[in-house]
């Protein structure tokens, strides 16, 4: 007698398929000018760029890597609306979450408030193409 689907036995993974994330995707108008932009403000270290993509790495030790892809119609990343708060897709780790926020108001880049409170804290900026990136510190 054949069993159904929920007289089977459910398999699971006694440990992750996956050991990392391979590249974060981030749409753009300019490679040239955002790379520049996510170099300059962000300290991320350009890999190589053409006419469709730059590619980006946090550090030179970070296994991600950040593809600032050319869109033909660009929209900035839009998060759906959410009973979580979340308005975006990445957020970034910092050493110095005050350090990193006031860095970035003083070079003229578009925050929200630091919000958080205790060992948690983070805050939301936006990319030169209006993309909402976040920032987290978690002591």
């Amino acid at each position: 007698m054949k069993k159904t689907n929920c007289e089977m036995e459910v398999r699971k993974m006694k440990q992750s398929l996956f050991k990392g994330v391979e590249a974060i995707f981030i749409p753009i108008k300019d490679p040239k000018l955002s790379s520049k932009w996510y170099e300059e403000i962000l300290g991320f270290k350009l890999q190589y760029i053409e006419e469709g993509a730059a590619v980006m790495k946090i550090t030179e030790q970070s296994p991600t890597v950040i593809c600032l892809v050319k869109a033909k119609e660009h929209q900035p990343c839009h998060f759906p609306d959410n009973h979580f708060g979340v308005g975006k897709y990445v957020n970034f780790l910092s050493q110095n979450i005050e350090e990193t926020y006031l860095f970035l108001v003083d070079h003229h880049v578009q925050v929200e408030a630091l919000e958080g409170e205790g060992d948690t804290k983070f805050f939301t900026f936006y990319d030169p193409d209006g993309n909402p990136l976040g920032v987290c510190q978690s002591l």
